[in-house]
Order: C-alpha cells, then structure tokens, then sequence
C-alpha cells in the first residue's frame, strides 16, 4: 500500500476512535447528571437476571420499588454505612485506608476481602456489567469520580438503596423489605436492616427472614459498628 494511502487510513481510524471516545463521554455525563435527579428504572445486571432465567427456562421474576430516601429507615442508611463502608461520609469515591487493609488480608487469608466503598458499588450497579476485567475497573473508577463530583451523599446512598441487589430476582430495600419482612422500608429496626446488610455478600444465597448461624454473627458485627456511630446526616 503506497505510504499516502496508509496515512489516510490511519487518519481515518484515529478520527474514528476520537469520535467515539467523546460519543462516550457525553453519553456517559449525560446519563449521570439525568440519574442525579430521576429514579434508575432499571440496572444492567436486571437486565443480566432475567435474561438468566428466561436462558434458563425459568419463570421471569423481578421485584423492584423505587422509594425516596425519606421513606427508607435511617437504620437502614446507618446499617449500610456500618457494614460496607464506614467512611462514607467523608471520602470522595475510593477508601485508600480500607484499600490497604484488604491488601493486606489478602496476603494472609484465603478468603478475599473487598473495599470497594458505597460510591464505587453504586457505579458498578447502575452503570455497568458483572465481570472483572481492566477494562470495567476503569470505567467503574471512571464512573465512581463522576458521581462523586456531580451527586451528594445523600442521592448516592438512595440509588445504591434502591438498585442493589437484595435476594433473588429482588432488587432495592424496599422489594427486600416487604419480601423479607412484610413492611414498607421505612419500618425497618436495626435489627432487620443489619440482617439485610448482612446478606449484601451473596444476597442469592442469604436470606434474612430465615438467617444461618454465619448470617447472624455477621448482623451482631454491623449491630456492634452501628452502636459506635455517631448521627449521621447526609
């Protein structure tokens, strides 16, 4: 191939990716400046299940309630806070502190030990697909400092409440609430929302209205740092 013509396809290709990459970039701002004020309908992962149950020929079921924040326990915000990420409140996305200690642990123990913080999961549950891969750690940091940067504490925790999932084919507190407890999520006690938080780790295999001996140490852990903590306001 004659050298101009490789200089205009290359042309052509780097034009190509440059469109792409600010394509992406106003998509992606766009979509969370609009989820700074509008419920999130749905989630990728969603999507993922019920795809998984139709594939697997199962009846399609998917419970999801967007409620406000103000019609969510605060002992459910206090829970959250105290068993996922205790320095909510004050970090900007990434727990560097937690970071290090989970590296840590990690050399030690067979059992791996996360630190991704209430910004972070929320990310990765509103904007993007399972899986572990440079490529979606990127992103997932990408958009960690977005929302960190355009939304308050108080909206990232009322997504991250109402688009986490919760049990099987159960997404947000309020499906959790009512199919664990039979109570709006406003009515939740400490006890109960522990329990729910408890079960964040494998939500499919935990369920809190009928909680292993594993399930209840790890509430009596939240319950002792929710005790330690002080009012929070978001």
């Amino acid at each position: 191939m004659p050298f101009e013509n490789r200089s205009v396809t290359m042309n052509v290709f780097f034009r190509g990716i440059k469109i792409l990459i600010i394509f992406f970039l106003v998509l992606s701002l766009s979509g969370v400046l609009v989820y700074r004020f509008v419920p999130v309908p749905f989630t990728p992962l969603m999507v993922q299940r019920v795809a998984e149950q139709a594939i697997g020929g199962e009846k399609m079921h998917l419970k999801h309630q967007w409620v406000s924040i103000n019609h969510i326990s605060y002992n459910m915000i206090l829970a959250a806070i105290a068993g996922e990420d205790s320095n909510f409140i004050n970090h900007w996305g990434f727990d560097f502190e937690a970071i290090q200690k989970a590296q840590k642990h990690n050399k030690r123990s067979k059992r791996v030990r996360g630190a991704s913080t209430i910004s972070q999961q929320t990310s990765k549950n509103v904007f993007l697909w399972l899986g572990r891969n440079y490529v979606r750690k990127g992103l997932e940091v990408y958009f960690t400092a977005l929302i960190e940067a355009t939304w308050s504490k108080k909206r990232i925790m009322e997504v991250y409440l109402n688009s986490i999932e919760m049990g099987d084919g159960i997404f947000g507190v309020e499906a959790a609430s009512q199919k664990y407890f039979h109570k709006p999520a406003s009515q939740l006690t400490r006890n109960e929302a522990a329990l729910i938080v408890a079960a964040f780790p494998n939500p499919r295999k935990r369920n809190p209205a009928a909680p292993s001996a594993g399930l209840l140490k790890h509430q009596q852990i939240i319950l002792s740092n929710m005790s330690k903590m002080e009012k929070i306001e978001l």
